[in-house]
């Protein structure tokens, strides 16, 4: 919340439509959003082999990949408005805004796992708080660094270096993960986003102006379901499983029972 509210001042870019529980200028449940994507996206790299330093690359990249589907179909849905026009740049949204979700998950990703190796009682309650300080001035900065560039060929040259090197950097570690099938619930909290973004576009049809929406909304679900086929798969032998072990038992409990 603190992190929206932040950005609007200094910015003044975008304004939020009308929600339920509003806090100023930001929805409550823009904070939850935040929230979640961040934790979740945290609990994947985290199994990962990457070296820590690299993790909240990762956690950058892969919530661009919820960005990439979501935003461009919210503003037709009355989520929020950049007051650009529906064909302003992708699909409405503003290329800064990529720039400036990446840097908020870095920020905030960075922060924390800084900030929680500190000793003691520090790294267990500070952390928190200080994460959110220093991933809003982490986000302010670099909000502040592009809007500065008067030239707009470097402009949108930095951005495209900053997120091509983000990933070419990844591809480069080649990350493997290792997941539990409980994994699984918390990985599907990207995958929520995208059903929930894709199902509420078609049946307004707002995810069909323009139809490559869809093709590009379809291609980041299938990205995020391959990215997490292996807890997925894990959840689904666990529970493939459970039933016949339950069977098995019953089994066993009845043949001691008649013996």
């Amino acid at each position: 919340m603190l992190l929206e509210w932040a950005t609007i001042q200094q910015l003044n870019a975008y304004e939020y439509g009308n929600f339920l529980a509003m806090l100023g200028p930001v929805p409550a449940v823009i904070g939850v959003a935040w929230g979640t994507i961040i934790y979740s996206v945290r609990s994947f790299s985290d199994k990962t082999n990457l070296p820590e330093w690299a993790r909240p690359v990762l956690d950058g990249l892969m919530a661009l990949n919820i960005d990439l589907s979501v935003d461009a179909v919210a503003i037709r849905l009355g989520m929020w408005d950049w007051g650009k026009g529906l064909d302003y740049q992708y699909f409405g949204v503003p290329y800064n805004n990529f720039w400036a979700w990446f840097w908020v998950v870095f920020s905030f990703s960075a922060s924390l796992r800084l900030l929680s190796k500190l000793p003691g009682l520090w790294g267990r309650w500070f952390s928190p708080a200080g994460a959110i300080l220093c991933g809003t001035a982490g986000v302010l900065i670099t909000n502040e660094l592009i809007t500065s560039i008067p030239n707009e060929l470097i402009h949108y040259a930095t951005i495209i270096a900053v997120l091509g090197s983000a990933l070419i950097l990844v591809l480069v570690l080649r990350p493997e993960v290792s997941t539990q099938p409980h994994d699984a619930f918390v990985f599907l909290v990207p995958l929520g986003f995208h059903a929930y973004f894709l199902i509420a576009g078609l049946v307004s049809n707002a995810i069909l102006d323009p139809p490559f929406l869809l093709v590009v909304s379809m291609a980041m679900c299938i990205i995020a379901l391959w990215l997490h086929r292996n807890a997925l798969n894990n959840w689904y032998r666990s529970n493939a499983v459970a039933p016949e072990d339950t069977g098995s038992s019953r089994k066993e409990y009845n043949t001691f029972k008649k013996t």
